[in-house]
Protein backbone atom coordinates (compact mmCIF):
# COMPACT_ATOMS: atom_id res chain seq x y z
CA UNK A 1 0.00 0.00 0.00
CA UNK A 2 1.34 3.55 -0.83
CA UNK A 3 1.52 6.29 1.66
CA UNK A 4 -0.44 9.27 0.74
CA UNK A 5 1.69 12.43 -0.38
CA UNK A 6 2.88 14.61 2.06
CA UNK A 7 0.53 17.92 2.53
CA UNK A 8 3.20 19.93 2.71
CA UNK A 9 4.29 22.82 0.61
CA UNK A 10 5.51 21.49 -3.28
CA UNK A 11 7.48 18.52 -3.87
CA UNK A 12 5.67 14.93 -3.17
CA UNK A 13 1.77 16.46 -3.38
CA UNK A 14 2.67 17.10 -7.16
CA UNK A 15 3.81 13.89 -7.83
CA UNK A 16 0.15 12.06 -8.23
CA UNK A 17 -2.92 13.45 -8.83
CA UNK A 18 -6.31 12.43 -7.35
CA UNK A 19 -9.30 11.93 -10.25
CA UNK A 20 -12.52 13.91 -9.91
CA UNK A 21 -14.67 10.64 -8.08
CA UNK A 22 -11.42 10.34 -5.16
CA UNK A 23 -11.43 14.34 -4.22
CA UNK A 24 -15.25 14.29 -4.32
CA UNK A 25 -14.99 11.81 -1.88
CA UNK A 26 -11.98 13.24 0.21
CA UNK A 27 -13.71 16.60 0.05
CA UNK A 28 -17.08 15.84 0.69
CA UNK A 29 -19.06 17.17 -2.36
CA UNK A 30 -21.03 15.61 -5.22
CA UNK A 31 -19.87 15.36 -8.36
CA UNK A 32 -21.70 17.64 -9.88
CA UNK A 33 -20.39 20.31 -7.74
CA UNK A 34 -16.94 19.21 -8.48
CA UNK A 35 -17.39 19.53 -12.45
CA UNK A 36 -19.03 22.89 -12.05
CA UNK A 37 -16.39 24.18 -10.03
CA UNK A 38 -14.32 23.71 -12.31
CA UNK A 39 -15.71 24.81 -15.35
CA UNK A 40 -16.50 27.94 -14.14
CA UNK A 41 -12.74 28.22 -12.53
CA UNK A 42 -13.63 28.13 -8.67
CA UNK A 43 -11.27 25.04 -8.17
CA UNK A 44 -9.27 24.23 -11.43
CA UNK A 45 -7.34 20.85 -11.16
CA UNK A 46 -3.84 21.94 -10.62
CA UNK A 47 -2.46 18.31 -12.16
CA UNK A 48 -4.26 18.22 -15.57
CA UNK A 49 -7.63 19.68 -16.56
CA UNK A 50 -9.77 18.36 -18.88
CA UNK A 51 -8.77 18.23 -22.20
CA UNK A 52 -11.51 16.83 -24.50
CA UNK A 53 -14.19 13.76 -24.06
CA UNK A 54 -12.66 11.28 -21.81
CA UNK A 55 -9.76 13.25 -20.32
CA UNK A 56 -10.09 13.16 -16.22
CA UNK A 57 -9.20 15.87 -14.87
CA UNK A 58 -6.61 14.89 -12.08
CA UNK A 59 -6.59 17.07 -8.46
CA UNK A 60 -3.26 17.51 -6.09
CA UNK A 61 -3.66 17.03 -2.83
CA UNK A 62 -3.83 21.14 -2.34
CA UNK A 63 -6.83 20.92 -4.63
CA UNK A 64 -8.67 18.53 -2.63
CA UNK A 65 -7.85 21.00 0.70
CA UNK A 66 -9.13 23.90 -1.23
CA UNK A 67 -12.34 22.16 -2.22
CA UNK A 68 -12.84 21.31 1.36
CA UNK A 69 -12.38 24.79 2.41
CA UNK A 70 -15.33 25.58 -0.24
CA UNK A 71 -17.10 23.23 1.08
CA UNK A 72 -17.12 24.18 4.72
CA UNK A 73 -17.62 27.55 3.88
CA UNK A 74 -20.82 26.86 2.05
CA UNK A 75 -21.39 24.60 4.63
CA UNK A 76 -21.32 27.74 7.06
CA UNK A 77 -23.83 29.47 5.30
CA UNK A 78 -21.34 31.56 2.82
CA UNK A 79 -23.18 32.20 -0.65
CA UNK A 80 -21.38 30.94 -3.60
CA UNK A 81 -21.27 33.78 -5.04
CA UNK A 82 -19.55 35.64 -2.09
CA UNK A 83 -16.89 32.22 -2.42
CA UNK A 84 -15.77 32.64 -5.24
CA UNK A 85 -15.69 37.01 -5.08
CA UNK A 86 -13.26 36.03 -1.81
CA UNK A 87 -11.27 33.27 -3.64
CA UNK A 88 -11.05 35.85 -7.09
CA UNK A 89 -9.56 38.57 -3.82
CA UNK A 90 -7.18 36.16 -2.86
CA UNK A 91 -5.61 35.40 -6.28
CA UNK A 92 -5.64 38.77 -7.63
CA UNK A 93 -3.56 39.88 -4.66
CA UNK A 94 -1.08 36.96 -5.92
CA UNK A 95 -2.17 34.49 -3.45
CA UNK A 96 -1.74 31.57 -5.62
CA UNK A 97 -1.49 28.45 -2.79
CA UNK A 98 -4.95 28.66 -1.19
CA UNK A 99 -4.40 26.00 0.81
CA UNK A 100 -1.66 27.67 2.49
CA UNK A 101 -4.31 30.87 4.03
CA UNK A 102 -6.59 30.46 6.85
CA UNK A 103 -10.05 31.86 5.96
CA UNK A 104 -12.65 32.23 9.14
CA UNK A 105 -16.21 33.02 8.25
CA UNK A 106 -19.39 34.61 10.30
CA UNK A 107 -21.62 32.97 7.96
CA UNK A 108 -22.04 35.63 5.41
CA UNK A 109 -18.30 37.05 5.15
CA UNK A 110 -15.14 35.48 3.94
CA UNK A 111 -11.72 36.64 5.85
CA UNK A 112 -8.68 35.81 5.06
CA UNK A 113 -6.44 35.71 9.42
CA UNK A 114 -3.11 36.83 8.07
CA UNK A 115 -1.89 36.57 12.15
CA UNK A 116 -3.93 36.48 15.23
CA UNK A 117 -3.74 40.57 15.30
CA UNK A 118 -4.94 41.14 11.42
CA UNK A 119 -7.80 39.79 9.51
CA UNK A 120 -8.89 40.95 6.11
CA UNK A 121 -12.36 41.25 5.05
CA UNK A 122 -12.15 39.44 1.33
CA UNK A 123 -15.53 40.99 0.38
CA UNK A 124 -14.92 44.40 1.16
CA UNK A 125 -12.15 44.80 -1.32
CA UNK A 126 -9.80 43.56 0.79
CA UNK A 127 -10.93 46.19 3.90
CA UNK A 128 -8.71 45.41 7.30
CA UNK A 129 -10.23 44.52 10.23
CA UNK A 130 -8.39 43.58 13.62
CA UNK A 131 -8.83 40.67 15.86
CA UNK A 132 -7.58 41.06 19.74
CA UNK A 133 -6.09 38.02 20.93
CA UNK A 134 -6.97 38.11 24.59
CA UNK A 135 -4.10 35.59 25.48
CA UNK A 136 -1.83 38.10 23.48
CA UNK A 137 -3.07 41.18 25.56
CA UNK A 138 -3.02 39.29 28.51
CA UNK A 139 0.70 38.31 28.68
CA UNK A 140 1.42 41.92 26.97
CA UNK A 141 0.00 43.28 30.56
CA UNK A 142 1.18 41.07 32.49
CA UNK A 143 4.73 41.39 31.16
CA UNK A 144 4.53 45.29 31.59
CA UNK A 145 3.00 44.90 35.05
CA UNK A 146 5.84 43.07 36.36
CA UNK A 147 8.14 46.07 35.69
CA UNK A 148 5.93 48.19 37.55
CA UNK A 149 5.06 48.87 41.11
CA UNK A 150 2.07 47.50 42.71
CA UNK A 151 0.13 47.57 46.40
CA UNK A 152 -1.53 44.83 48.66
CA UNK A 153 -4.47 44.75 48.48
CA UNK A 154 -5.14 45.01 52.31
CA UNK A 155 -7.73 46.65 54.40
CA UNK A 156 -6.57 50.02 56.37
CA UNK A 157 -8.41 50.48 59.63
CA UNK A 158 -10.81 47.57 59.34
CA UNK A 159 -12.09 49.67 56.31
CA UNK A 160 -12.67 47.60 53.15
CA UNK A 161 -10.91 48.71 50.51
CA UNK A 162 -13.98 48.29 48.11
CA UNK A 163 -17.26 47.91 49.36
CA UNK A 164 -19.29 46.28 46.70
CA UNK A 165 -22.51 46.70 48.52
CA UNK A 166 -22.48 50.57 47.98
CA UNK A 167 -21.18 53.80 47.41
CA UNK A 168 -18.56 55.63 49.51
CA UNK A 169 -20.77 57.54 51.41
CA UNK A 170 -23.39 55.13 51.73
CA UNK A 171 -20.14 52.81 53.51
CA UNK A 172 -19.28 55.98 55.79
CA UNK A 173 -22.75 56.42 57.00
CA UNK A 174 -22.90 52.88 58.05
CA UNK A 175 -19.63 53.69 60.11
CA UNK A 176 -21.12 56.51 61.78
CA UNK A 177 -23.86 54.61 62.75
CA UNK A 178 -22.12 51.84 63.97
CA UNK A 179 -19.54 54.02 66.08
Amino acid sequence: MSQPPDPGYGGAEDAVGYRGVTACHAAGISYRQLDYWARTGLVVPSVRDASGSGTQRLYSFRDIVVLKVVKRLLDAGVSLQNIRKAIDTLRSRGVADLAGITLISDGTSVYECRSPEEIVDLLQGGQGVFGIAIAGAFNEIQGTLSHLPAEPAVQVDDEPVFDATGDELAARRARRRAG
